[in-house]
């Protein structure tokens, strides 16, 4: 089956889930509590918060790569003031295993950091907007989550628990000692081929190598990578969703390695 005979099928499954997320959104706000932490402005002028998020005992969220199954969040900041742009800078994960699915998100409490740059740097940012997530546990339920918070420009003083988050992220590739990233990209039926090769150390037991791209109308498998000593070999396929050629920008490639040790965040590949 081609990947352009399986885009009916989630049209119809889709079509499914909008029909359904009203009702469940509802319900889903008892399993989930957000609140902003104002943070703290900073001398370069932008300003550090974050989205606290608590689950209830046993439910999860996602990464914004889920894994086989799950749903990555989506934020919704335009009704937003003195608000020019905002970065998500995203803790390393946790990587389950249900059913045969792998997903990748977080239990318990979420501190998700954002750093915002205001259009005017003397005064505050009124953050609103619209948090969508999914939560699971047996059943995974759409949850949209609202925000409404003043973020004064007088605030200077850290907030540990987002240090905390912030330093929990990934690896940068020059902080993990990678060497050589290049990616060669083959057409496939329907399709392109990607082999990632990396020049990295090991970042400690089993590897999950996750592969990402900057346009969100491409659909990446999930990766399978090998090693042979330092070098982590990771291959997937890329469909455009609405079953259209498509060219990659490697600059644009996003490459995750996680590993129980370490995670590393590699940025852009070149030609292999």
């Amino acid at each position: 089956m081609t990947f352009r005979a399986v885009l009916p099928l989630l049209t119809v499954l889709a079509l499914c889930i909008a029909t359904i997320m009203p009702a469940r959104a509802q319900q889903g706000a008892d399993l989930v509590d957000l609140r902003v932490l104002p943070g703290w402005r900073t001398a370069s002028g932008a300003h550090v918060a974050a989205l606290e998020i608590r689950l209830n005992p046993g439910w999860k969220t996602y990464w914004r790569a889920p894994g086989d199954a799950g749903i990555p969040p989506q934020f919704d900041w335009r009704r937003s003031q003195n608000l020019s742009g905002v970065e998500v800078i995203w803790p390393t994960p946790e990587i389950s295993v249900s059913g045969g699915l792998r997903t990748i998100g977080y239990s318990d409490v979420l501190v998700l950091p954002l750093r915002l740059a205001p259009a005017q740097v003397g005064g505050d940012i009124k953050l609103r907007g619209t948090v969508d997530l999914g939560v699971c546990k047996d059943v995974c339920v759409p949850v949209t989550l609202r925000v409404n918070e003043r973020l004064a420009r007088a605030a200077t003083k850290p907030d540990p628990r987002i240090a905390a988050a912030m330093a929990s992220r990934p690896y940068s590739a020059a902080e993990a000692g990678v060497s050589r990233v290049t990616c060669r990209i083959t057409p496939i039926e329907d399709g392109l081929g990607l082999r990632a090769e990396i020049d990295m150390p090991r970042t400690g037991g089993a590897e999950t190598t996750v592969i990402e791209v900057d346009d969100p109308r491409i659909w990446v498998a999930p990766a399978r990578a090998a090693r042979a000593g330092n070098l982590l070999v990771a291959e997937t396929r890329l469909y455009h969703v609405e079953g259209r050629s498509f060219a990659l920008d490697r600059s644009g490639i996003r490459i995750t390695v996680l590993g129980q040790s370490r995670a590393v965040d590699i940025q852009g590949c070149a030609a292999g």
